[in-house]
């Protein structure tokens, strides 16, 4: 067995919301890193990813149970790790040697040999030449360079790397990709392991030895899959396109756990964050293909990275339009009803799924057929979510919750006196229309 550098042992991490209440993020995640790895921690947003990725560095403290390296529980930052980061993080007024030197200088190394070390990593990372260049001068993937080498002159026995692709082209990071796989093959490469966060599949697939599926609402492992393939790997390979296949299936499938008896809570349901359209446009896709694709196929197709479209896949299985399994969508016979009726038929179908099947909506269809007039206040309804969301989750929320009944001709919301009123043309808020 390889050394265990990282232990992650049962943590759990919550942030207190606005209104005194527990939000939690990370619930009982356990995990190793050994040396000799690449872990990928892969999940859709809100699964936590980061807030795992920075107390690995002990840069968040866990609410519950510890993190250890090499044995020794953390009471601060951890010495064994440097962080890339996907925002770069560069100091403007400082050149590519000066940033490269600073983890060196706060460490107290003498100017010659922090000036040493810092050549010999920006030669690593290919950047000989621009050591006196400042990071305006640089392209995003020179950048992105200036960080690799800020972190490996540090020689960590582990690296972290937040996303450090996402802000890239493709070019430029399928090309950065490439060169980190290329120097994690030789034998002068400055750090005994690699834990990478990421959204996007085939990246994990073609980086790490062992994928950790996260599951969201909270944080919290999933599954871990084997990447049992040798470097450089070949997108094209029947194992490749399995494992890529294999994690879309536990990405897209829904949660194990047998579900509470009754109605799904708002908070235990949240609202996927998809405009009416975008998920309209989802179902047309699924019926114009024949009412059955694959999910990576789309993604292929529409360019777009899986966190883009999960939340059009969330919706539209909420409402009902779409079965999924795995990364397979199925049009069900209602969607096909919805994407194929004229517009005041969709907008009836819409209203009617919503108000059956998508938590939030129904509650506050409940609230304002139970008020005096009709009228509630938007305030009354974030306070209650925020017992199971941050202020601008909760905020999000109640907007998607908007956009659909506005869509759907149920209810309305006044921004300048903060009211959601029940639309009488919808005729089921008696007590609305009464008066």
């Amino acid at each position: 067995m390889s050394q265990v550098l990282v232990s992650v042992e049962a943590v759990s991490k919550s942030f207190t919301g606005s209104t005194g209440d527990e939000l939690r993020v990370l619930d009982s995640i356990s995990l190793e890193l050994h040396d000799g790895e690449i872990v990928a921690l892969l999940g859709r947003s809100g699964s936590g990813k980061s807030t795992l990725l920075r107390t690995i560095a002990g840069l968040i403290a866990p609410t519950t149970g510890t993190v250890r390296y090499r044995g020794k529980e953390l009471d601060g930052a951890n010495p064994g790790t440097a962080m890339v980061f996907q925002s770069f993080a560069l100091m403007p007024w400082l050149t590519v040697q000066d940033n490269v030197e600073l983890g060196l200088a706060a460490r107290g190394v003498a100017p010659a040999k922090r000036r040493e070390q810092a050549l010999a990593a920006i030669d690593l990372i290919g950047l000989d030449g621009f050591e006196s260049a400042y990071p305006k001068e640089l392209s995003g993937g020179m950048r992105q360079r200036v960080g690799f080498a800020r972190a490996l002159v540090l020689e960590p026995d582990l690296l972290l790397m937040d996303e450090p692709f996402s802000a890239l082209d493709v070019l430029t990071a399928e090309n950065l990709r490439t060169e980190l796989t290329d120097l994690w093959s030789t034998d002068n490469f400055p750090t005994r392991a690699i834990c990478i966060v990421t959204h996007n599949i085939e990246e994990a697939v073609l980086l790490a030895d062992r994928v950790v599926v996260l599951g969201a609402n909270p944080g919290h492992i999933r599954a871990e899959v084997a990447v049992p393939l040798a470097r450089p790997r070949d997108r094209r390979s029947p194992v490749f396109a399995s494992l890529v296949d294999q994690l879309y299936d536990l990405l897209t499938g829904r949660e194990t756990e047998p579900a509470a008896p009754g109605p799904a809570s708002p908070t235990a349901q949240p609202m996927p964050a998809a405009s009416v359209g975008g998920l309209a446009g989802l179902v047309e896709i699924v019926d114009a293909d024949g009412g059955h694709v694959a999910l990576p196929d789309v993604a292929a197709a529409l360019n777009f990275e899986i966190d883009d479209l999960l939340p059009l896949v969330d919706a539209a299985a909420m409402l009902g339009f779409l079965d999924v399994a795995g990364g397979d969508l199925t049009l069900t016979p209602t969607g096909k009803e919805f994407t194929t009726a004229d517009i005041q038929r969709s907008k009836q179908i819409f209203a009617a799924q919503a108000r059956e099947r998508a938590p939030l909506v129904r509650t506050i269809c409940t609230a304002l057929a139970s008020s005096s007039n009709g009228n509630l206040r938007a305030g009354f309804f974030l306070d209650l979510l925020r017992r199971g969301f941050s202020a601008p989750d909760a905020r999000q929320q109640l907007d998607t919750a908007i956009d659909w009944a506005r869509y759907a001709e149920l209810f309305d919301y006044d921004t300048d006196s903060d009211q959601i009123t029940a639309d009488p043309a919808a005729g089921i808020f008696p007590r609305a229309v009464s008066g």
